[in-house]
């Protein structure tokens, strides 16, 4: 039996909301196991300290503007990937905001920015991965990755935010029928639904009484650390998950049980 290996070393791989929380951490783990990454968002002070911290530790890494909600801007970072390392042919749509509050006194505007970036910037993004994989030959070698990041809100209720609920719902569903679009073109699509997890952008919430209470409704009361998805990236990610695509990956610390 051989052994069990994530070695992504060949692979270039586009992450995008790359500038902080869940997608800063993927692209140092893509990057630490081999990966070539294209970390893309729109604070790219952020994502040039990123790519800095990426190549002292011995990756590579090239930061792009991007802004998912804007296909020229998306294709733009595409061309940027291919001009440096290559084609893409690993993606992980993780971008993504949310406007909290009653949905009785949200204003359209808000509903209508989470829907662009949400679900049709998800949309955009794997679109233009899954077509210049294709141009690069993804049907022959069975090797186009895509790993869409949903929420546990997509099919558990939480208070405050349901039009955020909603689009990660959709984009879960969204994934699974673009697998069955593209089962055939050699790119495999997987949704991860993750949990609360701890982050810079969360930190406060678990100590006010709002946070408080939401932990106390978990079995295990507490949040994931940082590390929770990485083995389930890296797995999506590698070549030994050639045959698992159309999948929906709960990962949340039992949170949801």
């Amino acid at each position: 039996m051989t052994g069990f290996s994530f070695d992504l070393d060949g692979r270039v791989a586009l992450v995008t909301g790359a500038s902080s929380g869940l997608g800063r951490r993927f692209a140092l783990v893509l990057a630490a196991s081999g990966a070539r990454v294209v970390i893309g968002a729109r604070r790219v002070e952020l994502l040039e300290a990123l790519a800095e911290e990426i190549v002292v530790a011995g990756g590579e890494a090239l930061p792009v503007a991007l802004d998912v909600a804007d296909e020229a801007s998306i294709i733009a970072a595409y061309d940027a990937a291919a001009a440096r390392f290559g084609p893409v042919d690993t993606v992980i749509a993780n971008a993504g905001l949310n406007v909290a509050g009653s949905a009785l006194g949200l204003a359209a505007d808000a509903f209508d920015r989470m829907v662009a970036v949400n679900l049709r910037g998800v949309f955009l993004t794997v679109r233009e991965g899954a077509r210049r994989m294709i141009a690069a030959g993804s049907a022959e070698r069975w090797h186009g990755r895509i790993v869409i990041i949903s929420s546990i809100t997509a099919h558990q209720p939480a208070a405050g935010i349901a039009p955020y609920s909603a689009t990660k719902a959709a984009v879960a569903q969204m994934g699974r029928s673009l697998a069955r679009d593209w089962a055939m073109k050699g790119i495999n699509v997987n949704i991860v639904c993750p949990g609360y997890v701890a982050t810079e952008m969360n930190e406060a919430i678990w100590d006010a009484p709002a946070g408080q209470s939401l932990l106390a409704g978990f079995p295990r009361q507490r949040v994931m650390d940082d590390d929770a998805l990485d083995p389930m990236i890296l797995y999506l990610a590698s070549d030994r998950s050639r045959q698992v695509t159309g999948s929906v990956f709960t990962i949340d610390d039992g949170q949801t049980l």
